[in-house]
């Protein structure tokens, strides 16, 4: 035989996708993702009690070993799970009708895992731990991709429509408006947009209740206190919430909603506006000035909370209005005022608001933006996995709650009402027994006058005398009669308020067994699955974010997806020996694009990446289209 190795020729289409295989072992994510998922039959075996139990369990072992992939096979099918978004696929069913070699070329077969073979696998890991091994990995490796320590971070939510007959928890859905079944996704993202951590649960799962989840989690995985502050949007606006943060020593930045405040006169202690933003002309745009507020706490009453606030002034939808104004020759006072966006702060530090409202305003950047050209490219609105169970319809059970509290509120006010009621019959009654003593005393006095001597020398004092009582009655019995006529209507207003509240109750117990009679069953769904291939897309976004830095030219810094995915999908011509793997891949029609090219089949020759069997990946750009044979023998590299 001879000593050196025959070189192997072949032509595939997605060569360029081998940058991003050499990627996977440069930055050890395919080690990360191989060691999060063991060996499935480990959880499998379990313990046993009787011998019965003991032979049936070895009976499920032995038909688990049959089925269970040997090692290799486990790391090219972590591989095709990992690249089926770099392909174009969006689930594995779609491997049903593929038929390209481009993710064979990836995973290192000649032909691409069958659809049966790759959701067997991924149902398996389904199954066990594995999920929560996988979101560990997924969090150790970004902290480890990306050395830099996570200072401001940005957590956000992400609502994926599941279209069911079913009955789902719910979420609004963002790009649609529309409120809809769904699953709950909880994103976490540096400063400059990598996608850290991801976290997937019920659709009506919301960013209060997840947002602690996600950063203790991430915190716990990494071993590395969040040091920075947590910018989260206004969904995440809750004055008790806020609170339970500060008091855990995390920083918050988030947005004021519109209804907690009513202008400027709002806020205090408002600073001086200075310049933020300017247009193409140097006119300003908006202008931003420190400030406080005090946020009202639900409980004890009195308590507030005290935030620091950037105060950020719109004049752009005011100029243009003051523009029409000075045309039509109208009077300035019919301008409108500027619009307020208030951001907010619970760091206790010295504020500088221009620094705070960067912060928030790159949340655009580093968070909505990698979700829009990154995680949806790849994906991430796809549903994996269907399995529901029936749970407790939280959407009834809210209503149920909100019901029986307002019932128990108009019960305690009818209980309220009827004594007060009972209360006012009695005085009623008190007094017009006063007022009957009175007329009655009132007829003793006419009497005595009209018995008066009047030859008397003391008529006139006696007369004087009992005319000054008689006035006295008088006025004490107008005053009764009027108080009569008060609680007389107070009467009236108590009955009324009990017929009232006595409607309320009838109302309500008429809603609740509404509710129990028209009650849907909520499914929840297995997220196990689906979790699974999320945090495969998302090790995908940031393994495409690195390649795309260290490889790819200077102008490519903010490229997306979709401008980096013609790169990988290139075809070009594979020759392989022992020690080298050398792509030749197939120009662009474009000069610009070509000239790209170059310049990373340059970056990738100096920076000398591996494949994961060890082999050294090359590039090079064909020179004419004559160099590609369409009669070589397709090999695989």
């Amino acid at each position: 035989m001879d000593e050196k190795k025959k070189e192997e020729v072949s032509f595939q289409e997605g060569a360029g996708g081998l940058l991003l295989m050499a990627a996977a072992k440069e930055t050890g994510l395919l080690s990360h993702l191989e060691a999060a998922i063991g060996s499935p039959s480990d959880a499998a075996c379990g313990p046993v009690s009787d011998a019965e139990s003991m032979q049936e369990a070895h009976k499920e072992e032995v038909r688990a070993n049959r089925q269970v992939p040997s090692q290799r096979s486990r790391r090219k099918l972590v591989a095709t799970l990992l690249f089926l978004s770099a392909v174009g696929l969006r689930r594995t069913w779609d491997l049903r009708s593929y038929s390209g070699d481009a993710l064979g070329l990836l995973v290192g077969r000649k032909r691409a895992y069958s659809y049966s073979h790759s959701e067997q696998f991924l149902a398996g890991l389904a199954k066990t731990d594995a999920v929560e091994r996988l979101t560990d990995a997924l969090g150790q490796w970004t902290c480890q991709l990306w050395h830099d320590p996570l200072g401001d971070c940005y957590v956000d939510g992400h609502h994926k429509p599941v279209y069911s007959q079913r009955l789902l928890p719910r979420g609004l859905i963002g790009r649609t408006n529309k409120i809809l079944g769904c699953r709950g996704l909880m994103l976490l993202h540096d400063q400059q947009g990598h996608p850290r951590l991801v976290l997937t649960g019920r659709g009506d799962w919301h960013v209060m209740d997840g947002l602690q989840e996600l950063v203790c989690r991430y915190e716990q995985m990494t071993g590395q206190p969040i040091a920075g502050r947590i910018v989260v949007d206004r969904e995440g606006m809750g004055a008790a919430f806020l609170k339970k943060l500060k008091d855990q020593g995390r920083a918050v930045v988030t947005l004021l909603r519109s209804n907690q405040y009513r202008g400027l006169e709002s806020f205090w202690d408002v600073g001086t506006f200075v310049p933020l933003t300017t247009d193409p002309h140097g006119l300003i745009t908006r202008e931003v000035a420190r400030a406080r507020l005090a946020l009202a706490l639900p409980e004890p009453a009195e308590e507030v909370l005290e935030v620091q606030v950037a105060l950020i002034r719109d004049l752009r939808a005011c100029r243009l209005d003051g523009a029409d104004v000075e045309a039509d020759g109208q009077e300035e006072s019919l301008m409108p005022a500027p619009r307020l966006i208030p951001i907010i702060t619970t760091d206790p530090s010295p504020l500088d608001a221009a620094t705070l409202a960067a912060a928030y305003i790159h949340r655009w950047a580093a968070q909505e933006n990698v979700i829009k050209d990154y995680l949806l490219p790849l994906g991430l609105d796809t549903n994996h996995g269907f399995a529901k169970t029936p749970v407790v319809n939280s959407e009834v059970a809210k209503k149920r709650e909100t019901f029986q509290k307002h019932l128990e509120t108009f019960k305690k006010w009818m209980e309220s009402a009827q004594a007060k009621h009972q209360e006012t019959v009695k005085s009623k009654i008190k007094l017009v027994e006063r007022i009957k003593r009175d007329e009655q005393q009132y007829h003793l006095l006419n009497a005595q006058q009209d018995t008066l001597d009047k030859d008397s020398t003391s008529y006139d004092k006696q007369y004087s005398k009992i005319q000054k009582k008689k006035d006295i009655l008088s006025i004490q019995q107008e005053k009764r009669k009027i108080r009569l006529q008060k609680i007389s209507q107070q009467i009236i207003d108590h009955q009324e308020n009990c017929k009232r509240h006595a409607q309320k109750q009838c109302d309500l117990s008429r809603s609740l067994e509404d509710l129990a009679k028209n009650e849907r069953t909520m499914y929840e769904l297995d997220n196990r699955k689906d979790h699974v291939m999320t945090v495969f897309k998302v090790a995908l976004a940031n393994l495409a974010m690195w390649t795309r830095d260290q490889y790819f030219p200077d102008t490519y810094s903010t490229a997306t997806w979709e401008r980096l995915a013609p790169f990988f999908r290139l075809p070009g011509i594979i020759r392989s020996n022992q020690h080298t793997v050398s792509v030749s891949l197939r120009p662009f029609n474009d000069r610009q694009y070509n000239r790209d090219l170059h310049l990373l089949c340059q970056h990738v020759n100096q920076k000398q990446p591996h494949l994961p069997d060890g082999r050294l990946l090359q590039f090079s750009v064909l020179s004419s289209p004559s160099l590609i044979l369409n009669g070589q023998t397709l090999l695989i590299a």
